[in-house]
Order: structure tokens, then C-alpha cells, then sequence
């Protein structure tokens, strides 16, 4: 017996020290491959950066690139990175020109905001001189809106151009909810305030309808008008296209100046290998994007602000900067300098850079934080991917507040809201950082509801035409499950010691009673949601009361309505922090969500490595599938402990 537990002892001991070395030699085969994936890259001469239209962009900078270990076909791409590099680029001798290619039906991740800094970016190159080819099979509105900004756009013979237009088109569950016995509940404010129609309805409300119809026609107008600036042709010729023809094939296109030219894709690569000195040979000089933009350097000198005057002296187009009375506040500083292409029809030029504040004595040193808010505002700690968990935000904003190397701190907002009382976890940090150093706010494709909830207090808001933002508004939702655990033949009874001691349950409808209490909580969120907007940006509460109602607004006409201060990118944004910390350009920026460390990121290369599931999805009844999968799983971060939520009603999904 003890010779068999001696054996036993030792069988488990040599099974742990096994088991511990297997996962040890993992770790280290995993950092060998990561180390042989960071391969040394070079540019040669005369070389094309290759941008990938299928690449997603993120607004925070990725955790680990998968690539290195061949897990990912795309890369994923910070979308500061992106418009450093191109601005780089344009001055690297080294760089030729820039060639946009899309074999995907569709550019993965970015909004209208994200498109419109990385094509401000493109733009900036072509006028340094040097060409910027486009090659399109499959184009989507991303894919052509993007390309449009090149010199010479090549659709293949066989290709298209898939730009119908923008369209809405939310699901409604309110019929299943009746079949299944599913009720619902709500309390809110705003009569544009439609998040809870979904749940209700079985079709949109006239005023929901009314600011979708807005919203698509500036979303969409805005996409019209710089393609046609691009182009050297006028809105209404884009328009005419798109309406005759949905998909427009290549002859049309090239009929209605949309492209250039029509070639197979090995006829423009064998341009491209003479033009590169590699005729004959297997491919043109070429380096992809992800890889220049790991030895890029933009220039030091090279402000947001001088960025755009020089953009417009070189395009030969007006750039006005206007001073501001010395006397005036900070806020009233609205120095801006436009970059535009005015048509006899009135349209409104395109704000690239501005607000150029009154700079303080120049520092030596000093930071800048770039913040990134991305996702659904959650109570808690938000441990789910793309969830903003209002605790562990404040508890990061709170760090660089109190770290005095940090001079500025610059927020990038690209929520759709969420959790009222997270939002003003959040908020509240953001006031008290507020004392103590510029806050900057820079816009994405959304912000809004919980997303202008903690934006409203800064000393600046910028936002790009496209921008989703405003949905000044509050909701509740209450589900309840009687009727469907009825045909189960489950039911429910119930003791308590107050009136509105289960009045959470969702074992039965509320009473009128308990929605009145919900209908005040509500009536208080928003009564403070107004105050904090009125005083954040300085306006007068008749006027917020008149423009909120939970309705949404594009980044052209907040700023009109006085909801943001300028048209603007998150380098415009940078470079204000940096202007008014008097840091001028001698900073360096720190950014939050941080990379992770090597053990996390092992642990989430083992989950990439499941197999994939694309093709799963494909197909109608997979797309089906992912359409209500992404519809409910909005509902996960439905976390407030008060039900109560500040959130854009829609998921806008541009095709």
C-alpha cells in the first residue's frame, strides 16, 4: 500500500511539472512566433503604401495584431495610425504614391466619422503631388467614398459600385412579444426618444421617422457633396446616377465620371511595375499600410492646424483664420480654418482644421492622454467587449487627473450611451479634470444620448460632419414574462413588507402606481440631463428643452444648434489639448485602453484560434441569425440598477 501511494504520489507530482512545462513551452512558442512576426521592414525607393479597403479601423489602438500568427487575413488598424502614416507619407521621399484596392463587398468597422479623417488624410497626400490610385471590384458606399479621393479610380470589367444611398431599417419585436406573451413596459422623455419603439410598435413613429429621414439626408448629403468635389462634378450628377442606376456597372460609371477608367486588375499592376522600375519582374514596389505605419514618423513640426493650411495652400483652395477678441473668454476662441470646395448651390465648405486657442507660455515636457470611450455605457466595470463600464473608466480618468505629467487630457467619444448613472460616473471625473487641465472632446461616427452625457462638460467639442450625435433624452423599459411562463404552466405569488417592495419583478406588469415612480425617475433624469447640457456648453435651457427630446442630430447641425465647437477630427482635437496646455508641439501622447501584457494577450490568441465561422454566417438564414443576435444583444448591457438609460435609439449600418 505505501509502495502504491509513494508511486501514485510521484505519477501526479511528474503530471504537474509536465503539465506546467507544456504550458510554459507554449508561452514561449507563442513569443517566438509573436518575435518572428515582428519582422524588420524596409521601403524601398519608389515604392506604393498599399491600403487594404477590407482593413478595419478601431478608434483605441488594437491589443495584439493576429496577423503574426496568421489568424487574420485583414489587419486591424488604430485610425490615428492611419492618417499619421499618409501625413507622413506625403513627405517621405521615399513613398511614390498611394494605392486604395477592394476585393471585399464591404470596409469593416469604421462610421461616417472615421471614413471622413482618413479620407481628409488621403486628400492631404495627393496635394503633397504624389498620385493616389484606386483599384475597385466590389464597391460599397465605404469602399467608393474612400476611393473617390484618389487621382485615378480603375474599376474591374466586371465590378460594380454599390452606392444606393443610406438606409434605416430597424426590427421590431413587439408582434413577438404579443405571440409569446413577452409584455413591455416603458417610461421616457422626448417624443423623438425611440429606442423603446422596437419593443412597442410594429412600425416607426412619425417623429422617429421624421429624424431618421433628417439624419440619412445631412449623413448622406454630406458623402454627395465630397465625391462630388472629388470628381469635379456636381451633387445633383451623383444623385442622378445613384437613382437610375442602384448598382452602377462600369461602363455607367465611367459614363458618369464615378471612375476613370476600366481595366483588369493585372493590367493597372503592370502599370505599377513600370512606374516602380520593376517591369518584368513579379510585382511593383509596394509596402502595405500596417507595415509603413510601424516606421512612419510624422514630422514633429506638423500640427494638426499647420497640417490644414498647408492641405489648402497646396490644393489652391482658401484657408481663413479668424482671431477671436483677446478679451473674450477661452470658449469664445473660434479661430477655424476651413478647407472647402463652395458650389454655386450653396453647400457648405468643410471645416478640416480649427479652434486654435490662445497659447500659454510653452512647455518643455509634458503628456497628453488620449482616452478612447468605445462602446455601450455600462454600470460596473463593463468586462464585455465594446462595453464602456462606468467604474473602471472613471477610476482611468481619475489616474491621469492626478498625474501631473499628464498636461491635457483628450476624450474620444464613440458611444451610442447607455447607462444614465454610469454616464455620470464618468461625467463627474470629467468635471473634476476639468479644474485641473484641459479636456478636450473628439467626436466619432457616435456620440450620443450617454455619449453626449459625457462629453457635454469640456472646454471643447469637436465633431466631423457625419458625426450621430445629441438623443438628449431618457427611457425605461420593463419586460415581464406572465403570459409566456402562463403556457408553461408556471405562475407566481408573492409576500412583502412595502407597496413597491417587488415592483422590479418581472413576474407580472407593473401597476400604474409603480409606473408613475418609474415615470418620475425618468422625468428627473432628463430634467438633469437638460440642466448639465445647458451648463456644460454654455446655452440657454429653453433652447437645449427645444433641441433635445431624444433627438438626433449629425455633427453639421449640432454645431449649428450649439451642441459641439468645431468640425473637427481627433487631430484637430490633439492639437488644441497640446495649444492650450502650452504644450505647443513638444508632448507625447499616452493612450487608454492600454496594450495588454503578454499573458493576456496569449489568452485571447488561443481564443482567435477556434475555428473561424465566417462562412457559418453567410447566406440568408445566417444573416438572419446575426441580425437578431446583434438586435438583443443590445440588451446585455441593460445593466442600470435604476432601469433608467440615456441611449442613441438606433444601430445605423451604412451599406
Amino acid at each position: 500500500m505505501k509502495n502504491f501511494l509513494t508511486s501514485m504520489l510521484g505519477s501526479l507530482v511528474a503530471l504537474i511539472l509536465f503539465s506546467i512545462g507544456g504550458v510554459l513551452l507554449f508561452i514561449g512558442v507563442i513569443g517566438a512566433l509573436a518575435a518572428l512576426g515582428e519582422k524588420t521592414v524596409g521601403v524601398e525607393n519608389g515604392s506604393y503604401v498599399v491600403i487594404d479597403l477590407a482593413d478595419s479601423i478601431t478608434d483605441a489602438p488594437p491589443v495584439i495584431d493576429f496577423r503574426a500568427f496568421g489568424g487574420e487575413r485583414h489587419a486591424s488598424l488604430q485610425l490615428r495610425t492611419i492618417t499619421r502614416s499618409l501625413r507622413a507619407a506625403a513627405k517621405d521621399d521615399r513613398i511614390a504614391g498611394v494605392l486604395l484596392k477592394g476585393d471585399e463587398l464591404s470596409m469593416s468597422s469604421p462610421g461616417l466619422g472615421a471614413l471622413k479623417e482618413v479620407r481628409s488624410a488621403l486628400l492631404y497626400f495627393k496635394a503633397s503631388g504624389k498620385p493616389v490610385k484606386a483599384y475597385l471590384t466590389n464597391a460599397t458606399t465605404k469602399n467608393y467614398y474612400l476611393a473617390s479621393a484618389a487621382n485615378d479610380i480603375v474599376l474591374d470589367p466586371y465590378g460594380m459600385i454599390i452606392m444606393p444611398g443610406l438606409a434605416a431599417e430597424p426590427m421590431f419585436f413587439a408582434g413577438a412579444a404579443e405571440k409569446y406573451g413577452v409584455g413591455v413596459q416603458v417610461t421616457r422623455v422626448g417624443k423623438y426618444k425611440s429606442f423603446v419603439e422596437p419593443f412597442t410598435r410594429k412600425d416607426m413613429s412619425p417623429e422617429n421617422r421624421e429624424q431618421l429621414q433628417k439624419l440619412l439626408d445631412d449623413l448622406w448629403g454630406g458623402i454627395v457633396r465630397d465625391i462630388a468635389a472629388s470628381r469635379k462634378i456636381t451633387p445633383a450628377q451623383v444623385q442622378a446616377t445613384v437613382d437610375a442606376e442602384g448598382i452602377i456597372r462600369p461602363e455607367a460609371a465611367k459614363a458618369a465620371r464615378l471612375v476613370d477608367r476600366i481595366a483588369y486588375r493585372d493590367e493597372l499592376i503592370e502599370e505599377l511595375k513600370r512606374a516602380t522600375g520593376r517591369a518584368g519582374r513579379d510585382s511593383f514596389k509596394q509596402i502595405s499600410l500596417a507595415d509603413y505605419s510601424r516606421i512612419a514618423r510624422d514630422p514633429a513640426s506638423a500640427t494638426e492646424t499647420d497640417v490644414a493650411k498647408k492641405d489648402a495652400a497646396k490644393a489652391g483652395q482658401e484657408a481663413a483664420v479668424a482671431k477671436a477678441d483677446p478679451a473674450a473668454k477661452e470658449k469664445k476662441f473660434t479661430a477655424t480654418a476651413e478647407i472647402g470646395t463652395a458650389k454655386k448651390d450653396g453647400e457648405k465648405k468643410d471645416a478640416i482644421a480649427s479652434a486654435a486657442p490662445k497659447p500659454a507660455a510653452a512647455s518643455s515636457r509634458g503628456r497628453i492622454a488620449v482616452v478612447y470611450a468605445e462602446g455601450d455605457i455600462v454600470d460596473g466595470e463593463g468586462d464585455e467587449p465594446g462595453q464602456i463600464g462606468g467604474t473602471r473608466f472613471a477610476r482611468e480618468l481619475r489616474k491621469f487627473r492626478q498625474d501631473d505629467d499628464v498636461k491635457a487630457i483628450v476624450l474620444r467619444v464613440n458611444s451610442p450611451g447607455g447607462s444614465a448613472a454610469a454616464s455620470e460616473t464618468i461625467q463627474r471625473e470629467v468635471r473634476l479634470a476639468m479644474k485641473e487641465k484641459p479636456v478636450v472632446v473628439s467626436m466619432g461616427s457616435y456620440a450620443a444620448s450617454g455619449g453626449y452625457w459625457i462629453s457635454a462638460y469640456s472646454d471643447r467639442i469637436f465633431a466631423e460632419p457625419g458625426t450621430i450625435t445629441g438623443s438628449i433624452g431618457v427611457f425605461g423599459i420593463q419586460f415581464d414574462v406572465e403570459k409566456l411562463f402562463a403556457g408553461f404552466g408556471l405562475t407566481f405569488d408573492r409576500v412583502k413588507t412595502g407597496r413597491y417592495a417587488d415592483a422590479l419583478t418581472i413576474s407580472r406588469p407593473k401597476t400604474a402606481e409603480e409606473m408613475a415612480v418609474f415615470q418620475r425617475m425618468v422625468d428627473w433624469i432628463y430634467g438633469e440631463f437638460v440642466t448639465k447640457v445647458a451648463e456644460g456648453r454654455k446655452l440657454p435651457r429653453a433652447h437645449v428643452e427645444e433641441i433635445a427630446q431624444g433627438r438626433v442630430w449629425s455633427g453639421l447641425e449640432a454645431k449649428k444648434l450649439g451642441l459641439v465647437d468645431d468640425i473637427g477630427g481627433l487631430g484637430a482635437a490633439i492639437d488644441y489639448a497640446a495649444r492650450k496646455a502650452g504644450l505647443g508641439a513638444n508632448y507625447r501622447l499616452v493612450e487608454y485602453p492600454r496594450k495588454k501584457e503578454f499573458a493576456e494577450a496569449v489568452q485571447e490568441l488561443v481564443e482567435k484560434m477556434a475555428p473561424n465561422n465566417a462562412r457559418a454566417n453567410s447566406g440568408l438564414i445566417g444573416q438572419l441569425e446575426a441580425r437578431v443576435k446583434t438586435e438583443l444583444q443590445t440588451l446585455r448591457a441593460f445593466n442600470d440598477p435604476q432601469g433608467l438609460y440615456a441611449r442613441l435609439p438606433l444601430e445605423l449600418a451604412i451599406h
